[in-house]
């Protein structure tokens, strides 16, 4: 209060002094513009007036009797704008006069007055214009120094008396601010109405009064909460501590040293503070649990004490949206980890057991749906599909029966088919899936006919496709062509994706090899469609051909051998 008394005094006193300075130079300038403006026209009138009586010859005669006094300057314009007299220049070397605004202002109007500051805005030149009655301008100029250039020489003496002014009220605010917070810093606080105070401080000191029973009624409520708290925590089974952001331990219940195998202080030494938390536990797991909270995030982990398992759950503590603790609480979790144990163990048995058959139909199954099985081995994969089936139906019994118990309750040909059919009904079946996607798939080329499988060759194109638009983007396009070059027929399917990294291009033909694991898991790929392709490529005695470039996208081209076309 006493730093903002004596400060708004010496800025109130410093304005004042500004103020008054420009005012004073304001008006300073204003009156002798006014007088030096005065000044031009009359000499303005009294030179017509010569030169009606004398004409040019009044000009001389008065320029060498005023030579040394006159301070102005005069210049006679006839009415082309040609100087035909002017008592400081050379007449033969000025230039024409008409474009001056005060000459203008004079042929039109009968005068004109103007002013012209220098170019370093040091100086200000007058002008007052005059016509003779033959058409002529006689003109008056006075030069003095600017506004500005005239601010800029009282500047130091301005600048004296400025400092001399604020020393004084500095040392006068100090003196006024001193007597007026004096009152105020003999307040007694304990007892607020004694001692002499000023009548505008009445309803300060009634409020302090007020405020004081009230902290009085709020510390009697605080230390009866606190005796609550306590007595909850004491009776916790679980640890809790309560931690400074120093790391400093302001509470903590008997649970926690216990746990954390802390000796216990005897009662008068427990008090908040005097422990930090380094000395309950200096595990990896439960410093940064106390470090995240610190930080101000929500953190737990898990610590093994013993042949005990505890879980740490940390959380910080907040004031206006600054960390200034945090509360960490310790959980016996033994008994669940030892279930967790055993649920994990029996899920991980149950998991291979039911994968390894579940696998096994998967893939006979898939591979005879492909077509890629030999007539005379059929049967021998239906056995085995069987077989894995009965495997699957005897575990799935078996782990009913376990349940109850624990819950206490007791053929292909290959023809001649022409390619671009095949491809064009693929395309017309994943036209609407490419645009969901925002991808276009297009066809074109013509009509090849080569001795093959049309429903082999119809999942390639149908992988390749597929694969096009799943790993593409908004706005991608997949081209399909189906042509011949040199003799062999080929398709060709062309996208603008996201490309193939060269590290991964020798091995995206093999079984459940993927480039992204987690794109294919979320866009539900399998890993085999390249297989397929590779492997009904061989069927078909075709190669197949692939141009890939990362970020990009992927060009793969199944070409025929050059007899296969009939």
């Amino acid at each position: 209060m006493k730093k903002r008394i004596y400060r708004n005094m010496c800025l109130v006193t410093l304005v004042a002094i500004l103020f008054s300075a420009i005012l004073t130079s304001f008006l300073y300038y204003q009156n002798l513009e006014k007088q030096m403006r005065q000044e031009l026209v009359t000499e303005a009138k009294y030179l017509e007036a010569g030169m009606d009586l004398s004409g040019e010859h009044y000009l001389t005669n008065i320029t060498k009797i005023m030579n040394n006094s006159n301070r102005n300057r005069i210049t006679w314009v006839a009415a082309d704008g040609t100087v035909l007299f002017d008592n400081m220049a050379d007449v033969s070397t000025m230039e024409n006069h008409k474009d001056r605004p005060e000459i203008q202002m004079a042929l039109s109007s009968g005068s004109g007055r103007e002013s012209r500051m220098s170019s370093t805005l040091s100086e200000q030149t007058f002008y007052y214009a005059l016509r003779l009655e033959d058409g002529s301008v006689i003109r008056v100029a006075n030069t003095t120094r600017s506004a500005l250039a005239g601010s800029m020489a009282m500047l130091p003496a301005l600048g004296g008396a400025a400092v001399l002014i604020m020393v004084l009220s500095m040392i006068l605010a100090e003196r006024q601010t001193r007597e007026i917070v004096k009152p105020i810093n003999e307040l007694d606080l304990d007892h607020p109405d004694s001692g002499r105070l000023y009548d505008e401080l009445a309803p300060l000191v009634g409020k302090v009064e007020r405020q004081q029973r009230t902290i009085r009624q709020q510390m009697d409520t605080l230390k009866t909460k606190q005796r609550e708290f306590t007595a909850i925590t004491e009776n916790m089974s679980e640890g809790f501590l309560v931690v400074g952001k120093q790391g400093e331990v302001a509470s903590y219940n008997t649970s926690a040293l216990k746990i954390l195998d802390v000796e216990i202080p005897v009662p008068e030494e427990r008090t908040p503070g005097s422990l930090n938390i380094l000395n309950f536990n200096r595990s990896h797991e439960f410093r940064t649990a106390v470090d995240e909270a610190l930080a101000g995030h929500h953190h737990e982990e898990n610590l093994k004490i013993g042949t005990r398992m505890y879980q740490i759950i940390a959380n910080p503590v907040t004031e206006k949206q600054n960390v200034t603790g945090a509360v960490i609480v310790i959980l016996d979790i033994t008994e669940r980890e030892e279930r967790e144990d055993l649920r994990r163990e029996f899920s991980a048995n149950v998991s291979h057991e039911l994968k390894t058959p579940l696998t096994s139909i998967s893939g006979y199954a898939e591979i005879m749906k492909n077509g890629l099985v030999k007539p005379e081995d059929m049967k021998r994969f239906s056995e085995n599909i069987y077989q894995e089936a009965q495997r699957m139906i005897t575990l799935i019994g078996d782990i009913i029966k376990l349940s109850q118990l624990d819950e206490n309750r007791v053929e292909l040909e290959k023809q001649a088919v022409d390619l671009y059919p095949i491809a064009q009904s693929v395309v017309s079946r994943l036209k609407e899936r490419a645009s969901q996607a925002k991808v276009a798939l297009e066809i074109r080329g013509e009509g090849q006919i080569i001795e093959g499988t049309s429903q082999i060759l119809d999942e390639m194109i149908y992988n390749l496709c597929d694969n096009g638009i799943k790993y593409n983007k908004a706005g991608g396009h997949v081209n399909v062509t189906v042509g011949s070059r040199q003799g062999c027929p080929f398709v060709s399917v062309a996208d603008n994706g996201i490309g193939i990294p060269e590290e991964d291009q020798k091995r995206v033909f093999e079984r459940f090899y993927r480039v992204d694991k987690s794109h294919s898991r979320q866009i539900g790929g399998t890993g085999l469609g390249l297989s397929i392709v590779k492997h009904g490529a061989i069927y078909h005695n075709a190669k197949v051909e692939m141009e890939s470039t990362h970020g990009r996208g992927t060009s793969i081209t199944i070409v025929f051998p050059e007899g296969a076309a009939k």
